[in-house]
């Protein structure tokens, strides 16, 4: 079973879901972005200090602040790990990968929930978060594509990319998910 694992999908595809499922069952450690950030911010550590002044001023985090962060968290886990929202596009890609073979930790495999528009589009309508507008959406849709495209086409040619179908039911899409890696 592969231990060191990214995941990839657009908006309201299931990452997260799938993600805390995996983890759970096989003990790794659910590094999610957003979750990492706030972490950190309560911690009061100097790079919760930094992220919290950047966060405060409404403005995104760097790439270089969050990378930090990753590869504080990614040195003291020995049982495996699995990204989730990290990286967004090829220049974070290639820094996780630095990063990755400096502390000896190589990502072992990278999963794609891939979902039809159409079906993300009513998900995320369904789940009612005031923010959630269709409009909204389909920009959000067209900003994952444009920005995480190219990470698939780069996993892709490194032959670490499973693609998996996340129109099913919960269960049916961990099973896939756990097959594809090895499980």
């Amino acid at each position: 079973m592969k231990k060191k694992l990214l995941f990839l999908g657009p908006p309201g595809a299931g990452k997260g879901t799938q993600a805390n499922l995996f983890c759970k069952k096989y003990g790794l450690d659910h590094l999610s972005t957003g979750d990492l950030l706030r972490d950190e911010v309560s911690s009061g550590s100097v790079l919760g200090v930094k992220a919290a002044e950047v966060m405060n001023k409404g403005e995104l985090v760097s790439d270089d602040l969050v990378l930090s962060i990753v590869e504080a968290r990614l040195v003291n886990i020995h049982q495996g790990w699995l990204l989730d929202g990290f990286p967004r596009n090829v220049n974070q890609a290639n820094s996780l990968k630095s990063l990755l073979e400096k502390i000896n930790q190589p990502l072992e495999g990278v999963v794609l929930i891939k979902v039809a528009d159409d079906y993300l589009i009513k998900r995320l309508l369904e789940r009612g978060r005031q923010d959630d507008n269709e409009q909204v959406i389909i920009n959000r849709l067209k900003v994952y594509r444009e920005k995480t495209s190219p990470l698939i086409d780069l996993y892709s040619k490194q032959g670490i990319l499973e693609e998996i179908e996340g129109n099913a039911d919960i269960d049916v899409v961990f099973s896939c998910i756990e097959k594809a890696l090895g499980g």
